[in-house]
């Protein structure tokens, strides 16, 4: 069958988390990765598969993160079309605004185009969906993670990549720009792993994997933005009312 675009977007997510192959499982008890530094983020995912009909598909999209200790937010960057003739909601982030209101179009719940807030508790982590429209907060149970794409790490959601699978693939010994990124890379029966690490903010700058034939590539870029953000998303939801993702099923 050739992919949808829901698997397109499934599989790129999983090439970012995982790395495409199972790279090495950490026990439980190893202690907690250290944090990162605030950032915001312009991140960049293309994604290329050739079906075995001899279909070429291709998927671009952008997503904007706000990476601030105990909390992520993700949020799709939408055309200004999926908006129009809708008031922006007054949020910081415009990808947000724009997400909120396409999806008030479509009047169901739609956790691709909702911005994802990914909140640490001590040694839990919880993910909700904001929808500013509608002034809603929708929390997934663990039981619902695979219906929203995502995988229950706090490492893989703040870091992008889990910084101990890095460290896992062997270092390149090609150039890097910048200074203070390096390439980690392996290659194992023609499927290929490459990530270029920034170690100083503690986030990938590229990810890319696919095979040598060609008929996969996926490939993440990820762009730390000069100025951060100083009002943040997740400060701006008093009164919003409190649903869950189980609402919106039939």
């Amino acid at each position: 069958m050739s992919p949808t675009l829901q698997h397109v977007r499934r599989h790129a997510l999983a090439a970012c988390g995982a790395l495409l192959l199972a790279l090495p499982t950490f026990a439980q008890k190893a202690p907690p990765v250290a944090q990162g530094p605030d950032l915001d983020l312009s991140i960049r995912y293309y994604t290329r598969v050739l079906t075995d009909e001899g279909v070429l598909r291709e998927s671009r999209y952008e997503e904007r993160m706000l990476r601030r200790r105990d909390h992520v937010w993700l949020a799709r960057v939408l055309p200004g079309e999926a908006v129009r003739g809708h008031d922006d909601p007054a949020h910081a982030v415009d990808a947000e605004a724009k997400a909120t209101a396409a999806t008030h179009v479509h009047k169901h719940f739609n956790h691709v185009v909702l911005p994802r807030h990914v909140v640490r508790a001590g040694d839990k982590t919880r993910v909700e969906f904001i929808d500013a429209h509608a002034r809603e907060v929708i929390a997934i149970a663990p039981t619902d993670y695979d219906n929203v794409n995502f995988d229950g790490s706090w490492s893989n959601a703040f870091f992008l990549v889990d910084p101990q699978a890095v460290a896992a693939l062997p270092l390149s010994p090609r150039p890097t720009v910048p200074p203070g990124a390096r390439w980690h890379e392996r290659e194992k029966n023609g499927i290929f792993q490459r990530v270029l690490w920034d170690e100083q903010r503690r986030i990938p700058l590229v990810v890319e994997s696919g095979n040598r034939n060609g008929s996969v590539f996926r490939r993440i870029e990820v762009k730390p933005q000069a100025v951060l953000a100083t009002t943040l998303p997740w400060q701006n939801l008093n009164g919003y009312a409190q649903k869950e993702y189980a609402d919106f099923l039939d």
